[in-house]
């Protein structure tokens, strides 16, 4: 079975502004080999892009 992560966010100030997806390691291009601290870095940036992408902020 592959593994998954869970990506969410739920603005404190903005009502109705959030959202909430489920990748598989697969999905996102991440090795179910890497060590585990690469795979913490590599989640943390793509959330980042992620969020940043759903915000759309312009």
């Amino acid at each position: 079975m592959s593994k998954t992560v869970t990506f969410s966010f739920k603005s404190t100030k903005y009502e109705g502004t959030e959202s909430k997806e489920t990748f598989t390691f697969e999905n996102l291009g991440i090795a179910e080999d890497m060590d585990v601290k690469s795979i913490k870095v590599e989640i943390e940036r793509i959330f980042q892009a992620w969020v940043w992408d759903k915000l759309n902020i312009s």
